[in-house]
């Protein structure tokens, strides 16, 4: 298996909740290189040798590498590390230079050499996720084909959370329905919910290049006559309440508004949240059920935790 050093440059009081982060995303460790190691002084009181070479340490902050497989998904998970990064600000946490970088991978080739793990799946009972440079034949008369040309920033549609999204989706799309998609990326749920009969879809992201991308990826699949890709977050811009909301993100930004969910799902509407470790499961339920939502079901994939919950009629 091949591995990828992805390097964020932070603070020290960021430490702990990125460290959190990468492991929530599936890194295989964690290393820290903190400068103020470099610089302290150190009492030899156990024999200990110290002996620190000055560059393997940033002049100021922090660097946290993390070790993620080489595989279909890296970009979808490099992406959702920004993106859970980036939101830290919202908590006063001062998360420094933030600059992030992948090491053992050139981004440049890596943008086409991935396509060779990426093949057309069938990830559902109806959906079937087909890569655009790929030939492929329906096997059956219902079978639903999402066309996705995702790159390396928003990732292949086959990650656990957005399978096990679309499942969900299945399960609760009705033709007709109104459905809200929270952090679209690719715009694959927000698409798959089109295929499924929605009438209308309204697909967020706060990222200007995942709304490009959603917006490419809604036009390949010819649903742009129900599909609405705009910037913007769940409170400043829906003002119609949704059938269906579906928010495929990490479990601390689900946690962090869903009052603000349960207040744009319709009454008998249903709510699904994805991107949740399993060590957040419980965290994430009691959150909704505080909010006032019912949970129907909870679905598993690997480590990954999709909730599928209701709001009382």
């Amino acid at each position: 298996m091949k591995w990828s050093e992805l390097s964020i440059h932070t603070t020290n009081e960021a430490i702990e909740s990125v460290s959190n982060i990468l492991h929530e995303a599936g890194a295989s460790g964690v290393v820290i290189e903190d400068s103020d190691d470099f610089s302290k002084e150190r009492e030899d009181q156990f024999g200990e040798i110290w002996s620190l070479n000055a560059d393997d340490f940033p002049k100021d902050g922090v660097i946290l590498k993390a070790y993620l497989p080489v595989n279909s998904f890296l970009g979808e998970t490099v992406e959702a590390i920004k993106l859970a990064v980036n939101n830290l600000v919202t908590f006063d946490i001062n998360i420094g230079a933030n600059v992030v970088t992948i090491s053992e991978v050139n981004e440049e080739e890596w943008a086409t050499a991935w396509k060779k793990y990426y093949h057309p799946v069938k990830i559902s009972q109806r959906f079937t996720i087909v890569p655009t440079w790929e030939t492929y034949n329906p096997v059956s008369s219902d079978e639903l084909i999402i066309e996705l040309d995702p790159g390396m920033a928003f990732g292949t549609g086959t990650h656990p959370t957005t399978v096990m999204s679309l499942q969900a989706l299945e399960k609760t799309v009705k033709t007709g329905e109104r459905v809200i998609d929270i952090g679209t990326g690719s715009g694959v749920l927000a698409i798959g919910a089109a295929l499924l009969g929605a009438r209308e879809v309204h697909a967020l992201d706060l990222d200007d290049i995942a709304v490009k991308a959603a917006g490419i990826n809604v036009k390949l699949n010819k649903v742009q006559d129900r599909v609405t890709v705009a910037g913007g977050n769940l409170v400043d811009t829906i003002d119609e309440p949704g059938d269906v909301v579906v928010a495929n993100i990490l479990a601390e930004i689900i946690m962090s508004f869903t009052d603000d969910a349960f207040k744009v799902v319709k009454p008998g509407g249903h709510y699904i949240t994805s991107g949740i470790i399993s060590a957040k499961k419980n965290d994430v339920k009691e959150a909704l059920e505080g909010s006032g939502f019912v949970i129907e079901d909870i679905m598993m994939m690997e480590d990954w935790v999709t909730i599928i919950s209701k709001k009382p009629e």
